[in-house]
């Protein structure tokens, strides 16, 4: 075991890959000589070659575009986007071809697409977006959101082995801000499994990403014992640890840093009312951030993502309740 940053974790999944099947390269702007634009590649063109860690044009499209083609001819391509807000240029290629192709023709399309995503650093509105349930909806696409170091490597080298797209979220607040414990030797983790943060009692938290830690915080100012359930992937997600958790305490706050109309949170609402309503003890409750554009000002940034004491107020109310 060695202790890794969220974001050398990543690098280090990335990497095991790479030197372990030839099939898999990596492409995007400034992933090459730069080392990407969190230096998350950094070295891998020296260690790996040009041709298999490729410096593209300035375009999503091209880029998507040519990782879905080098999978369907049996390559394992891993693109990155600088910021995961652009991958919405290249929607077309990704969410009409890819994630199709494998329900109309029967052919596998194994590509990763990493996309930095999440504000907290004054990036505003074009940069700084969790665009998750954007995708979430899209039959053919699976969406990755690791919170830990752990699950960064391990999920990194699932999402590679996967033959269909998959979108990795990897929130940029969380990159070099968190470490932990990460072993050293090629492991997996599979997607579709929630991860209990902490074992509670009382409340259910459920989140990812980000938020995992903005509910570990909140958790601390409340006088109660709270459950942090950490999802580690929003499609497919873990209904039955879900629903587990919500039979346990009874009582649910769904936190999340996306929007809240249209946000992932109302599926997971929708789900515990219909499977699991005389369970509860109160309505289920969401945390979010507010329907609108993610502000550059570091003050209303602040207002905009979810705080721990924002969060510890609904808990408190659901207690009370």
């Amino acid at each position: 075991m060695s202790e890794k940053t969220y974001l050398q974790a990543i690098s280090d999944g990335l990497r095991t890959e790479m030197r372990r099947d030839n099939r898999v390269f990596v492409l995007g702007e400034d992933v090459g000589v730069y080392g990407g634009a969190f230096k998350v590649t950094l070295g891998f063109q020296e260690e790996f070659g040009s041709w298999r860690v490729i410096d593209t044009p300035l375009s999503e499209t091209a880029i998507v575009a040519g990782a879905t083609g080098a999978a369907m001819m049996g390559l394992r391509p891993v693109a990155e986007m600088q910021f995961a807000d652009f991958v919405s240029c290249a929607w077309d290629h990704l969410v009409t071809v890819a994630a199709k192709q494998r329900w109309r023709a029967g052919t596998p399309v194994p590509i990763v697409l990493r996309l930095p995503s999440g504000g907290g650093f004054s990036g505003g509105p074009f940069h700084s977006q969790n665009p998750e349930s954007s995708f979430a909806h899209i039959p053919g696409l699976k969406c990755v959101c690791p919170a830990t170091p752990e699950d960064a490597k391990g999920l990194m080298i699932s999402a590679i082995e996967d033959p269909n797209p998959v979108l990795f979220f990897e929130h940029k607040h969380l990159y070099r801000r968190i470490k932990g414990e990460v072993p050293d030797e090629r492991y997996t983790t599979p997607i579709g499994k929630a991860r209990i943060h902490a074992e509670g009692d009382d409340v259910t938290v459920i989140t990812w990403g980000a938020m995992v830690y903005t509910a570990e915080e909140a958790a601390k100012m409340v006088d109660a014992s709270v459950e942090i359930v950490d999802l580690r992937t929003v499609m497919p997600w873990d209904k039955q640890a879900v629903l587990d958790s919500v039979r346990k305490t009874s009582k649910v706050l769904v936190l999340h840093e996306d929007t809240r109309t249209g946000g992932f949170g109302g599926e997971i609402a929708a789900t515990i009312a219909e499977e699991a309503f005389e369970d509860l003890d109160a309505p289920v409750k969401r945390v979010t951030a507010p329907d609108s554009p993610v502000p550059f000002s570091p003050v209303l940034e602040k207002a905009f993502i979810p705080q721990p004491d924002g969060v510890a107020k609904a808990l408190k109310e659901l207690i009370s309740y």
